[in-house]
């Protein structure tokens, strides 16, 4: 996957992958993502954009967009923060997230 940078603000990229049918919002938990049409695990789901942005002077205003899709068709939106890492977030679940993270370098 190649990294994208078209976008100038999280909310223009959020809009942007709205009109492009990621219309559910993903929230990260310990070993899944999850939306009101349930969970997902690692394997249940597939990136398939990513936009990263960086605060000018506060790293805490960092922040990764993620377009994902379910194999069962859901498209959504995970936002998350720079220091996703300090989550209680699983190995499996993690290393597919800064995956395409670390391309983004």
């Amino acid at each position: 996957m190649k990294p994208n940078f078209f976008y100038a603000t999280v909310t223009e990229a959020l809009d942007k992958l709205r009109a492009k049918g990621f219309t559910v919002d993903f929230n990260l938990e310990e070993n899944c993502i999850s939306c009101h049409d349930g969970k997902f695990e690692a394997d249940d789901f597939e990136i398939v954009e990513v936009y990263r942005y960086e605060g000018d002077s506060d790293p805490g205003d960092e922040s990764t967009v993620y377009g994902v899709e379910s194999k069962s068709g859901v498209k959504g939106v995970l936002v998350s923060g720079y220091s996703a890492q300090s989550i209680n977030v699983s190995d499996k679940l993690l290393r597919k997230l800064s995956a395409h993270y670390d391309n983004l370098n």
